[in-house]
């Protein structure tokens, strides 16, 4: 039994007559019956009275809705595949730090969004190995951090934009204020920033992020910090009670902070490159490609690396 017999059975019907059915399929009346036979005898009743009419048997009557059921159902799932191949249909899943789910992500997300809207998104925030570690599990399809613990070896990393690193503080702490000249006060814009030596007299915070200062000068205030927080939210609750400093992404300092403040570090001048990874070897959806296409394009477009 084949799907075309099966379409053949109930273009006959819906025609009203072989000759009328085998016109609509291009194809000739004797080539149409030969079709309509075949399924006959393959399941072994006849769907049509004798006499090459287009008159349903008693069988033919039962077969009818289930035959019209089964063909709108295979009709939806080649729809959905072709769907699915040309990306327009099915699923994604994504992981990323948190500071790009924050400012990055939201317009890249409704960007794709509005051109695949069919699309469902699932959205992971992890620190930066644990995106790497989901993508190499096969957790995600596509993975967004920095590109300092990723296994070269294992996954494609392609730049998106260069992110600095700061000192955060609260706008009250001295580091701040010494920067700052009575006609800036109430701006609080900065004449420059600040070297790593002058924040080893601070109550230092260690966080994920932190690990971009191994292998520079300023890595003595990670070996002598006070507090080490991996959660951010716990991070900000320790800086605004005063509890110490710590070094950041900017995009990882929230915007219209009313408390704290980011300032850049100038020595040693660091960034972290924030990108996004899809595994070298593995193919991934149309779907997941066409968000992978998308992201890099928007970042170029709309972001200065």
């Amino acid at each position: 039994m084949k799907l075309q017999q099966l379409r053949h059975f109930l273009l006959v019907v819906e025609a009203g007559g072989f000759r009328a059915a085998a016109d609509r399929a291009n194809r000739t009346q004797a080539a149409l019956s030969a079709s309509i036979k075949e399924l006959e005898k393959s399941l072994g009743q006849r769907l049509f009275e004798s006499g090459n009419t287009a008159i349903l048997s008693a069988f033919g009557e039962s077969c009818l809705p289930k035959i019209g059921q089964f063909i709108d159902t295979a009709q939806t799932l080649e729809e959905d595949l072709k769907s699915l191949a040309a990306g327009n249909k099915g699923k994604i899943r994504i992981a990323s730090v948190p500071s790009l789910v924050t400012k990055l992500l939201p317009s890249v997300l409704a960007a794709y969004s509005q051109k695949y809207p069919d699309i469902e998104i699932v959205l992971i925030d992890d620190n930066s190995i644990g995106v790497a570690n989901r993508l190499l599990a096969g957790e995600v399809d596509l993975a967004l951090g920095n590109d300092a613990r990723m296994d070269q070896a294992d996954i494609d990393f392609t730049a998106l934009i260069s992110d600095p690193i700061g000192v955060v503080c609260l706008k009250s702490n001295a580091l701040y204020q010494q920067l700052i000249t009575p006609k800036q006060a109430s701006s609080k814009s900065l004449r420059h920033g600040l070297k790593w030596q002058q924040l080893v007299g601070q109550p230092f915070i260690y966080n994920g992020t932190c690990r971009l200062l191994e292998n520079t000068p300023a890595e003595t205030l990670n070996r002598q910090a006070r507090y080490t927080v991996e959660n951010i939210t716990s991070l900000f609750s320790l800086l605004r009670h005063d509890l110490g400093i710590t070094t950041l992404p900017k995009l990882a300092f929230p915007a219209n902070e009313p408390e704290l403040v980011w300032i850049p570090l100038l020595a040693p001048t660091l960034t972290r490159q924030i990108g996004i990874f899809r595994l070298r070897d593995k193919s991934i959806s149309p779907a997941a490609a066409a968000f992978y296409e998308l992201c890099i394009q928007h970042i170029q477009d709309h972001y200065l690396l």
